[in-house]
């Protein structure tokens, strides 16, 4: 029988007021955003309702005191939804914040994952 696979990782949740949370799931929203000009585009591509994503961007409007998304106005191709500034700082700030925290675990996350290992493999 295969031992199952371990699973290590990080996910990085930034606090920046004690109820202002900046996560990978609101990340990947605003990248959707970015990528698809649809809010309800990148809803779905994260299994998520309109609702649900209008909701995460009009609480980051709030905890952020600006918009982090705009509309845009309809024509030819109808309207649609794009990043401001400050929602283009906010995922790229996060990803560099996330890339700069792997890296700076990268050797004792590699040191679990092979004590995670030899457990797995010891059952």
């Amino acid at each position: 029988m295969k031992p199952p696979k371990t699973r290590t990782g990080l996910r990085l949740r930034i606090y920046v007021k004690p109820d202002v949370l900046l996560g990978p799931g609101r990340a990947d929203l605003l990248e959707g955003i970015r990528d698809t000009g649809s809010i309800a585009a990148a809803g779905r591509r994260m299994g998520m309702s309109y609702k649900r994503a209008w909701s995460l961007i009009e609480t980051m409007n709030t905890e952020f005191g600006a918009d982090v998304v705009s509309g845009v106005k309809g024509g030819a191709h109808g309207g649609g939804s794009k990043l401001t500034a400050l929602g283009e700082e906010l995922v790229t700030r996060y990803r560099s914040m996330e890339r700069a925290t792997q890296a700076a675990i990268r050797g004792d996350l590699a040191a679990l994952t092979r004590k995670m290992s030899v457990i797995a493999n010891k059952k």
